[in-house]
């Protein structure tokens, strides 16, 4: 694959987990959320327009930036969410089935935050990634770097790269199990990253969620 080719190379899986982030805001009752509930959705449109743009046009270091302001925009909103759920069950002003869905969303947009996290840092970012063309090194072991470079020409994996199903599935497995299933964490940084979100993933299951259940 050519530089050309590499640069036009849509990032939608990417683009469609933050309007993901921004759909399930809506979900959310507006206690639960900092202004309008369609507030987050809009600015996210907003800033992938530039995002989208400058990947297009190759200017790399403009999209990284705008990536990490994206991300950092809906990680602030998902914890800002997560306080607010927290402090409102001793005041019982959400009903059991709220409570539920409420948790529901942030546990599912927790996957989608940190997935969009691992996928913008690993390895320098996915344009880093691009344009070595093969991963051999990251902050995760993923199951392909440990095949000798034999087998994976034999598996037709010889030109192999995480995309953010990859990673979507690293941080699903980290929400689930509370720790990655077939891929080692090898940086302090991602780490660092995945305790965060198991945090997160263990305060809205474990406990909002089963304070909602025992209320029914």
């Amino acid at each position: 694959m050519t530089e050309t080719e590499h640069k036009l190379e849509p990032r939608w899986p990417a683009v469609i987990a933050l309007f993901g982030v921004g759909g399930l805001r809506l979900v959310l009752p507006e206690s639960l959320s900092v202004g309008p509930r369609w507030l987050l959705i809009v600015v996210v449109g907003v800033l992938l327009v530039p995002t989208v743009w400058a990947h297009y046009s190759g200017n790399d270091r403009l999209n990284q930036w705008l990536g990490y302001l994206l991300n950092g925009l809906v990680t602030a909103d998902l914890a800002w969410s997560l306080w607010l759920l927290i402090a409102a069950l001793p005041k019982h002003t959400l009903s059991p089935r709220v409570l539920l869905t409420s948790a529901a969303a942030l546990w599912v947009t927790n996957i989608l935050v940190f997935a969009s996290w691992y996928w913008r840092l690993d390895g320098g970012g996915p344009r880093e990634r691009e344009l070595r063309g093969v991963h051999t090194d990251g902050a995760f072991l993923f199951p392909q770097m440990m095949l000798t470079p034999e087998v994976r020409k034999e598996m037709g994996e010889d030109r192999w790269s995480p995309g953010f199903v990859d990673y979507l599935f690293l941080a699903f497995n980290a929400s689930t199990a509370f720790s990655p299933t077939d891929s080692p964490v090898m940086s302090r940084w991602a780490k660092g990253l995945m305790m965060v979100q198991a945090l997160i993933s263990f305060a809205t299951v474990a406990l909002l969620a089963a304070r909602a259940v025992n209320i029914l």
